[in-house]
């Protein structure tokens, strides 16, 4: 990439296109991708559990650009070009929530979505969903994550189902795929 005259160095953080087959395609720069136009492109979803079996909910930022204020799964991020799903969800367990992550494994592989949200920006994703275990503390950055809570799936998926307005969408799908019981317990982790 060029850099222009006066720019400050810094490298913009860029997510793989992808073409509907799933095969990249190209580059966009993360901080533009989203739009009412958005391309299909390549991103990650991950629940993360503590020792006692409950799963990190989190509500996103009031400065999120899209979704924000509503509650979703631990969090989600975008692979960057070249770098593995488990590379990148360490690296955004590490900025976004501050806490360390093992055990990362895939759920949902083949999971994709497309929402629209009030604002008109839309979310188009290969996204493939990853369970993970926390390693340490927790220190969420305010610009990503204002509150967050530790769940008993049991109790998760009907929240979900009787207020989905309340949460983001890709939850909303994940769940039943996830617990199709409604009420199954947790990945086993030992």
């Amino acid at each position: 990439m060029t850099r222009l005259a006066g720019s400050t160095g810094v490298e913009p953080e860029l997510v793989v296109l992808l073409a509907e087959d799933g095969s990249p395609v190209g580059t966009h720069e993360k901080a533009t991708v989203h739009s009412a136009s958005t391309p299909l492109h390549l991103a990650f979803s991950t629940h993360v559990y503590n020792a006692n079996g409950q799963i990190l909910v989190t509500r996103r930022a009031l400065s999120k650009r899209a979704w924000p204020g509503v509650w979703t799964n631990s969090f989600c991020g975008h692979p960057g070009p070249g770098e593995s799903a488990e590379d990148a969800i360490v690296r955004r367990a590490s900025q976004e929530l501050g806490m360390r992550v093992t055990g990362v494994t895939p759920a949902l592989p083949d999971f994709r979505y497309r929402a629209t949200d009030a604002s008109g920006v839309v979310e188009n994703e290969i996204c493939p969903v990853f369970t993970a275990v926390i390693d340490g503390g927790l220190d969420p950055s305010p610009d990503e994550v204002m509150d967050w809570q530790w769940a008993d799936p049991a109790r998760l998926v009907p929240a979900v189902t009787a207020a989905p307005w309340a949460f983001s969408p890709w939850l909303t799908l994940q769940l039943p795929l996830l617990y199709p019981s409604g009420t199954a317990p947790a990945p086993n982790f030992s």
